[in-house]
């Protein structure tokens, strides 16, 4: 018996915005404690064949830990889909997040 080859990655289906948003679920901003799609901190995922684009802030142009979020974004997309993947994550202060952007969940962790 003959192995079948296996299809290029290229062929694989394509993630969802909804796949990728499940995913970012498990990134928690460690000054909250909250998930990063909770806090609002995603502004924007596109999805193209082989790249992933991300447009998401953080609390504050200051905040410290922004370059340890997109490592952990881009390393859960690699682990999750393929190094071969082009993936793209900008962090951007326009809009400027505010608190209005959290999910009622978030909100309601911080008791507001």
């Amino acid at each position: 018996m003959t192995a079948r080859p296996t299809q290029p990655a290229s062929f694989n289906p394509p993630p969802t915005e909804q796949d990728i948003r499940t995913l970012l679920t498990g990134i928690i901003d460690p000054e909250t404690g909250i998930n990063i799609l909770d806090m609002g901190l995603i502004y924007e995922i596109l999805i193209a064949p082989g790249q992933i684009h991300i447009h998401m802030t953080t609390t504050s142009p200051a905040c410290p830990v922004g370059a340890m979020l997109t490592d952990e974004i881009r390393a859960t997309l690699v682990r999750k889909y393929s190094a071969t993947l082009c993936i793209n994550i900008e962090l951007t202060y326009d809009p400027p997040w505010e608190p209005s952007m959290m999910s009622d969940a978030a909100r309601r962790q911080f008791g507001w």
